[in-house]
């Protein structure tokens, strides 16, 4: 038996916030279960690696989608979130092209039109699961409009993305788990592999098709590289989003008082998302797999340790923000942990903030009260992503 602590136990996965406020102050870096990998649990730590690719390589992102018992490739590991330079410079100059300011700008009327739909049905119903009605269906309207693909599938999107997300927290003997990850990669790959086919063979003005068009010296993109990158698109598109509108409602259901700000000042709105991305980011974590012996905090790693680096601890650590455990949405100075930093600092960071303050803008203008309606959430099971799997609550008119 070992003694360390397991980051998939129920009561972390439950509230990890104190279990990683006691890494930081006693072991800082140490070795965690699943599977023995070394937690780094301090900002300045966690930065460090981050910024220090040629120490710390992303192929250890695989730990976390690839599995023994999965049978086969996983295309998400085959997308930029797990390259390193040179080849990551390449693969992100090609994507950065499809999230320009001006991209941005034409979602927005689509997405406030949406929210009001989804805000009209909320208050007709009053009970409802707010990750399925409000949460889900913003970010899953938008990636669909930029992909062009089928609305019809819009509700199965948050379903594969759970169980791809799932992947590295799934249990040796979850095997109704296993098969149903299985199933997921086969199903998404089957179908976003016709996506491509349909826009090769009729080229739009989609987000697909200006990425089969786009050329860095002379280079496109592989069919590898086009599906690693849709797969990443709908997870991370989907799942920050949703996880951030969710874990908002859940702080205004818990903050009255700050919802009643906010809607008396709509400006604070982007001050709020930021608190939340700070005090419950949708990110907990990433992984990296050190290239050679490297000392990180004052313990040494060998070439090859697998690195957990709890971005959800370092947005808590009382050395870079005082009184961490307080929501304050006065808070100074923008913190983009959640989103990463350095070269692997998160492409859709902007379009995740602008969903979320258009939907909470909508949201804020009708809706005079949240409540939630369970004493227990029902977390996904990841080591890298914190987010419901359903958030039942009550809503009142304004």
């Amino acid at each position: 038996m070992s003694n360390r602590l397991n980051l998939m136990a129920p009561e972390i996965r439950e509230n990890p916030y104190p279990f990683f406020a006691e890494l930081r102050r006693n072991a800082p870096v140490c070795q965690v279960d699943p599977g023995g990998m070394w937690a780094v649990s301090r900002y300045e730590d966690v930065v460090h690696v981050l910024k220090t690719p040629q120490l710390f390589s992303s192929e250890g992102m695989r730990l976390a989608t690839e599995a023994p018992w999965l049978g086969r490739s996983n295309p998400v590991s085959d997308s930029m979130l797990f390259l390193d330079p040179p080849k990551h410079g390449r693969l992100r100059a090609l994507v950065s092209r499809a999230f320009t300011p001006a991209t941005l700008a034409r979602l927005e009327p689509g997405i406030r039109a949406r929210a009001g739909e989804l805000v009209t049905e909320l208050l007709n119903r009053r009970s409802v699961d707010f990750v399925e009605d409000f949460a889900m269906p913003v970010p899953a309207s938008v990636i669909g409009s930029l992909l062009g693909l089928d609305p019809s599938l819009h509700s199965r999107f948050k379903l594969w993305a759970n169980d791809i997300i799932a992947i590295g927290g799934t249990r040796p003997d979850d095997t109704r788990q296993q098969e149903q990850c299985r199933r997921t990669v086969v199903e998404m790959e089957t179908y976003l592999q016709e996506v491509l086919d349909n826009r090769r063979a009729a080229l739009g003005d989609d987000m697909v098709s200006e990425l089969i068009r786009a050329r860095v010296d002379g280079e496109s993109l592989t069919n590898e590289e086009l599906m690693g990158f849709l797969f990443l698109l709908l997870l991370a598109g989907l799942e920050t989003t949703t996880n951030l509108l969710s874990h908002s409602a859940r702080m205004l259901a818990a903050h009255p008082d700050v919802m009643a700000r906010l809607r008396a000042d709509p400006s604070l709105i982007p001050r709020f998302i930021e608190e939340v991305l700070r005090y419950e980011p949708p990110s907990q974590a990433t992984l990296r797999v050190c290239t050679r012996d490297v000392v990180l905090g004052g313990v040494n790693l060998p070439r090859g340790a697998p690195v957990l680096l709890l971005q959800a601890s370092a947005t808590h650590d009382e050395r870079q923000f005082p009184d961490p455990e307080r929501f304050n949405i006065d808070r100074e100075g923008q913190q983009s942990l959640p989103f990463g930093h350095g070269i692997h600092f998160c492409l859709g960071a902007p379009l995740a903030r602008l969903e979320a303050r258009v939907a909470l803008d909508v949201l804020l203008a009708r809706v005079g009260r949240v409540e939630l309606r369970t004493e227990r959430v029902d977390w996904v099971p990841s080591l890298t992503i914190r987010g419901a799997k359903t958030l039942p609550v009550e809503v009142w008119p304004a």
